[in-house]
């Protein structure tokens, strides 16, 4: 089933591979919301997390070195961690070998994706837990 969206989660040292994994997502038909693209300026910028964290459907959360240290990837963990909406819907993406259990020691239920940004192999992982297939033409 398609998410009516998904949150990515993500440290905004990791903005590279999070774009490419956005825009990806997004043009295989998946609201995605991701920081960059929608705080606007002037915007309360955690506020705007909040209502995204309550209103999505989806969380995926990109784990590497700079985000198991990063509070605020640690607070929406925590809140996708505690909130029905994100049962069985919590998907932890991989970038590179790290202490994943800095943010949660629940991370190790969930079956991680392995990604480095130019694997189709990830990508159709990531797109198949929502039952669509990968088309390499719709990666930036």
């Amino acid at each position: 089933m398609i998410p009516k969206e998904v949150f990515l989660s993500h440290s905004s040292k990791n903005k590279v591979p999070a774009k490419d994994l956005a825009e990806t997502i997004r043009n295989h038909g998946v609201p995605v919301w991701y920081s960059p693209t929608n705080i606007k300026s002037a915007q309360r910028w955690h506020d705007e997390i909040g209502k995204a964290l309550r209103r999505c459907d989806w969380f995926l959360v990109l784990i590497s070195r700079d985000s198991v240290c990063s509070r605020w990837v640690r607070m929406e963990l925590a809140y996708a961690l505690n909130h029905n909406q994100y049962d069985n819907h919590i998907l932890p993406i991989k970038l590179e070998v790290c202490d994943h259990e800095q943010l949660s020691w629940t991370l190790e239920i969930f079956q991680m994706v392995e990604f480095d940004g130019s694997s189709d192999e990830a990508y159709a992982q990531i797109l198949d837990a929502w039952g669509l297939t990968f088309d390499p033409s719709h990666r930036p």
